[in-house]
This record gives C-alpha cells, structure tokens and sequence, in this order.
C-alpha cells in the first residue's frame, strides 16, 4: 500500500495482479464517515496489463482507521473481482502432453493358467489328453508328441502376440478418437480438456517420418501443460483376448486421476474415455453458472451432488442448513435445458423437490409438471440445493 499527499489531496493506492482482459473504471462512494469526498476508485488496465489499482482518494491525510476501512472495502472488491476471475479461468481447457506412455503389466491369462491348477491337476489333464489320442489308434510316443507339440505351438502364439510396440500406440489412438468423438457428438458448449503439442510441427513430422513417437519432454515444455496421462495393459484373466487398461493423470501439482476398463484391444478405449469425459465435462458441485443477469451457486446435497429424500420438508430442512434453499421451477428448467455436460442438471425421468412443498414431474406434463409431493407417489423424491 501506497500513500501520497499533495496539498490538499491524499491518495492510497493498493496495487495486485489481477488477470483480466477487460478495460474499465469502476468508482464507488466507499461510505467512510471522516469526509464525505472520499472515493474507491478501482483502475483496471488494458489487456497488456495485469496490475490493477485501487485508490483511495481523500481531502486529508488518512488516519490509521480509515485506512483500515478502506483496506476493507478494497477486500470486498478484490474478492467480487477473484470470483470473475475464477470464472473465466474455467472457460480455458486444461493442456495435457499429447503422448500417452502405457506400460505393459502381468499377463494374467498365462498367470491363470500356470496358477489356477496345481501341477498334479496339470499333469492329470495332459495324461488325459494322450490316452485320449492312444484310444483312436495313436502311438504311446506320438500321442505325447502331439500333446507336447500343440503345448508349444500355443506358448509361441502367445508370445509372438505379445510382441512388438504396437498395442501402446493403438490404445492412445482409439482413446483420443473415442473422446473426439464424444466431444463431436454431445457437443459441450465448453471443451475442458484438450492435447497440445508445444513442440515445433517439423520436429513432429521429423519424429514421424523415424517411426518415432514423441517422447522428449522438458521444463519449459512443461510450463504450458496440466500434466500428463500415462497407462497401464495387461491381458485380461479369462484368455479371452481381452486387455486390462488402466490410464492416470498426473497433474503437475501432484494430484493424480485413474480410470480403468477391460475389453478387446480395438474397443476397450471406449470406456475408459466415456469416463474421462464425464470426469471433466460432467456439472461439477460446487459450480457456479449463470441465469440471466445474475449468478446461481450449485451447491449439492450436504452428503452427494443430488440426494434421495422421503418428503419435500426434509430436502427444505437440508438445504436451509447449508444455508442454500431448492431451484425455482425456472431454474430446475434451465439447468435441465443446459444438460449434465454445460454446467447443468438433467432431470431425465426422476422427480425433483421445489419450494413450498411441490414437485416436478418430468414425465407427467400435463397440464402441468408442477404437482404437490402428495399427487406423485412412489418413486424416490430427487433434490439439489442452490444459493
């Protein structure tokens, strides 16, 4: 903080960095009682600028109250500004590292096999196996030969299946066409997630052209980046040509995210990227959203997002001890038109609490969802809470 006085003139600046794309002056009367020409005035730069001034200007030189005064109503503007800010920090997808290592696990197949049965249950059902072969006709040495020659023929099926690099790049190509696909289809209005490759494209291409995935990654590359997904397959317990995936994000401050699904190599990314655009698309609570001129906090049920309750009263009872109150009809409506993937609530079939002891009833229009709890009985009674 910085105070300067001239003559008859006093003024105390606050600077902080604030980021900001908007140019404005914003004055307030800060109502401070030892002069009634006393004005906050907030100065906000260009978009090439990310310091942001308060003054406090004054027609004497302020004493240690007024200061603290104005400090405070500087506070009250700085937390308003740090909402806004929040805000708009959510409309810019995260930057994930565009290569995703996978490392290759157990086999659980072969696993199962050699562990499932004990060693005399193994050599039982290969005796089996060539009396079987000697009752239609084979010799004693054939028959074993047989056995033992389709043992080996499936051991080095399997081993050259596990061969080769190809089944990283085939799972990171299925998951980011999986999830551009998702995007493509459901049409968020916002994309929350996003790969970007800060590497020059000619260093790309060259790496391509090597048959070379892009591997190097160092600080400076990591300054634009949220993290990384890197991931783990094995081949599924059941033999059935199935792969185990397991994919994690790291963030770059240290929290991690896994997401893990099983199926055929060619299908099994489906899932996994199903769970990772629902992880970052899909309406968060806490979250704020707009509704006309004015923000709407969805705040949840004290214990989940959306909750189950018996009766209107004790939805009412929770969300007054949140300090949060249920959606009007307009906003039940309007967040089921912004669905569950901008910020929203989609009502689907259930039937949702409002105010005063009413509920919505999607699937009863006519002639009107709006219905007392006593019209709609049976199904579980749903709830939210907002502020």
């Amino acid at each position: 903080m910085r105070l300067l006085c001239r003559r008859l003139r006093c003024i105390s600046s606050f600077t902080v960095p604030l980021a900001s794309r908007h140019s404005r002056i914003v004055e307030m009367r800060a109502g401070l009682p030892h002069s009634p020409a006393q004005e906050l005035r907030l100065f906000r730069p260009g978009k090439n600028y990310k310091m942001h001034t308060f003054t406090l200007e004054t027609k004497q030189r302020p004493s240690g109250s007024l200061l603290r005064q104005a400090l405070l109503a500087f506070l009250m503007l700085l937390g308003a500004l740090t909402g806004e800010a929040a805000l708009a920090q959510t409309a810019r997808p995260i930057q994930i590292w565009p290569t995703i290592p996978f490392v290759r696990g157990k086999d659980l197949c072969q696993y199962q096999e050699n562990y499932a049965k004990t060693k005399n249950e193994q050599s039982k059902d290969m005796l089996q196996s060539v009396v079987a072969l000697i009752r239609e006709g084979a010799k004693e040495a054939v028959a074993f030969g047989i056995v033992q020659a389709m043992d080996d023929m499936e051991n080095a099926n399997r081993a050259q299946a596990n061969a080769g690099m190809g089944m990283d790049v085939l799972l990171e190509g299925s998951f980011k066409a999986t999830l551009d696909a998702y995007y493509r289809d459901l049409q968020p209005g916002q994309r929350k997630i996003v790969f970007f490759n800060p590497m020059p494209l000619t260093q790309l291409v060259r790496g391509l052209r090597d048959q070379k995935r892009q591997g190097y990654l160092d600080d400076k590359l990591v300054r634009e980046l949220y993290g990384i997904f890197w991931g783990t397959y094995s081949f599924a317990q059941d033999c059935n040509g199935q792969v185990l995936v397991t994919m994690h994000l790291e963030g770059k401050d240290g929290t991690t995210r896994s997401f893990q699904a099983q199926g055929l190599p060619q299908s099994v990314m489906q899932s996994v990227a199903g769970q990772v655009f629902d992880y970052f698309q899909k309406t968060k609570f806490p979250s704020k959203v707009v509704v006309g001129t004015r923000t709407l906090e969805l705040l949840g049920a004290p214990s989940m997002p959306v909750a189950h309750t018996a009766g209107p009263a004790a939805a009412e009872r929770a969300c007054s001890n949140m300090n949060a109150r249920l959606p009007t009809v307009a906003e039940l409506e309007y967040l089921a038109a912004l669905g569950d993937y901008n910020g929203g609530v989609s009502l689907r079939s259930d039937v949702w609490v409002l105010p005063g002891g009413m509920v919505y009833a999607p699937d009863l229009p006519n002639p009107s969802p709006v219905r007392s709890a006593d019209e709609v009985r049976g199904p579980d009674l749903h709830f939210y809470c907002v502020r």
